[in-house]
């Protein structure tokens, strides 16, 4: 039986590729958004310690442990240690999780790209000066074209995915990336020099420790903690998927700095192209998934004639970076399958794979963009509000943190240096000890007070947070 795998054609595809997916809506909505909920530059400050102390050496085992097996989350758990091996599917459940409600986001940038191009042609398929909630409101109920547009987006992903890993992820990647960054520069460079902007960049970066007041940090500690993950991508699949893929000689200490690095400029880059704005403009910076869709829209609204031009802009901006994440989502999802069917000595049917997530992400991105935000009617599961909740909650919520949990106490305790000889053969591994620490004591702890505080803010089970 054919036994090959899919691998990165270069250490600068496999970068791209473990960029792209950190940087999607999590950093050009979540991000900003969490940054206003969690009080500007507390939240920005919580979430670079954790990106230090608990992302990085998360990063350095999530890519090890793949290049070292050579396989995916699942069997990669096999191999470190069979006891271990259910924690391989539990990140295996985390793509179908995000993909549900992500294509539903996605589908929602794709509209609006498509509308504010519709103002700069004139067309009737603009938003044509319709107020910015309004617009949103209006098309999120539409039904039919809401559904239409989140599948157009899962489509335009598997189309990519189909290619392969080498031309179809990592060649997207290569040039999505760079042409995002150029992309994000030009729009925070307008953001940053509208009137009274400067408010915006005062409230990202002017310290204000009232949040911290009281059990205020916790709940700083759980919009941080759960943006690292989603916006890494930690624990769900994806990076021991792309570690498998990488060539023996590329430096996994290296990569490991650079992945996070990157992400949080992307971060910090995103709140500078929405936070500006809003203030200019006088709009509420925790305004949730309406920050993108309707504070930034309104902005657009008020630009005259540039206006349009500078949303298509923009909303172009989003979807390559909504995107290059759903793309790399996926891939950590099919990976698996792969592995699996070698494991049984048989052919992976790449296609067969991809289909079958395809059609799971179809009915739950249907069933998001039907539901409208919870305006449906439709039944919630867990008594929350949203079918969306339903899926972060999952997700976001559980399984990433879970999956992390799970792999700090495989590396940290049970197989101590189990990854030491793989980092080495391509670094000097000059972080060993800080990485081994934080696998044993550091990490471990911060994943069990995340998952408590993750489930306290959607059920609020417990006074004790």
């Amino acid at each position: 039986m054919d036994q090959k795998r899919g691998k990165f054609n270069s250490n600068f595809g496999f970068l791209m590729v473990s960029i792209g997916t950190a940087v999607g809506l999590g950093n050009l909505w979540g991000f900003p958004y969490k940054m206003g909920v969690g009080g500007g530059f507390a939240f920005l400050l919580i979430y670079l310690v954790m990106a230090i102390f608990v992302g990085y050496p998360l990063m350095v085992g999530e890519i090890a442990l793949g290049r070292k097996t050579q396989k995916a989350a699942t069997e990669a758990f096999k191999m470190c240690d069979r006891r271990f091996g259910f924690a391989g599917f539990v990140e295996m459940l985390v793509p179908f999780c995000l993909l549900c409600f992500y294509c539903t986001f996605g589908g929602y940038v794709i509209k609006y790209f498509v509308a504010n191009l519709g103002d700069v042609f004139g067309a009737d398929w603009g938003v044509n000066g319709m107020a910015a909630g309004d617009f949103f409101g209006q098309f999120i109920t539409s039904g039919t074209p809401a559904v239409l547009y989140g599948l157009l987006f899962l489509f335009l992903t598997v189309a990519i995915l189909i290619a392969g890993v080498a031309e179809g992820l990592e060649r997207f990647s290569k040039i999505a990336m760079p042409v995002l960054l150029v992309m994000l520069i030009i729009v925070v460079i307008r953001s940053c020099t509208l009137p009274g902007a400067m408010d915006g960049v005062k409230f990202m970066f002017k310290p204000d420790w009232s949040v911290f007041s009281g059990k205020g940090w916790i709940k700083v500690l759980g919009l941080a903690g759960g943006q690292m993950f989603f916006s890494l991508s930690l624990g769900s699949a994806a990076i021991i998927a792309f570690g498998s893929y990488l060539d023996k000689k590329a430096d996994i200490e290296q990569n490991a700095i650079i992945i996070p690095v990157a992400d949080t400029i992307v971060a910090i880059l995103a709140g500078l192209a929405v936070m500006p704005a809003v203030f200019a403009y006088g709009l509420e910076p925790a305004g949730g998934p309406s920050l993108l869709f309707i504070s930034l829209q309104s902005v657009f609204n008020g630009m005259g004639s540039f206006g349009s031009i500078f949303g298509a802009f923009f909303y172009l901006l989003v979807f390559f970076a909504a995107i290059s994440s759903s793309i790399g989502m996926m891939e950590g999802g099919i990976a698996p399958f792969t592995d699996m069917a070698h494991a049984k000595g048989k052919k992976a049917n790449r296609p067969l794979y991809i289909l079958f997530i395809t059609v799971i992400a179809v009915a739950g991105s249907t069933l998001v963009s039907a539901d409208a935000l919870g305006s449906s009617g439709f039944w919630h599961p867990f008594s929350l509000e949203t079918w969306l909740d339903a899926f972060d909650l999952l997700g976001e919520g559980i399984f990433m943190p879970l999956g992390c949990l799970l792999m700090t106490i495989m590396l940290g305790w049970t197989r101590r240096n189990y990854i030491d000889d793989e980092i080495m053969s391509s670094s000097p591994y000059r972080t060993r000890s800080f990485v081994n620490i934080c696998l044993r004591y550091i990490a471990p702890v911060f994943m069990t007070l995340l998952i408590i505080v993750q489930l306290n803010s959607f059920f609020g089970f417990t006074d004790l947070l």
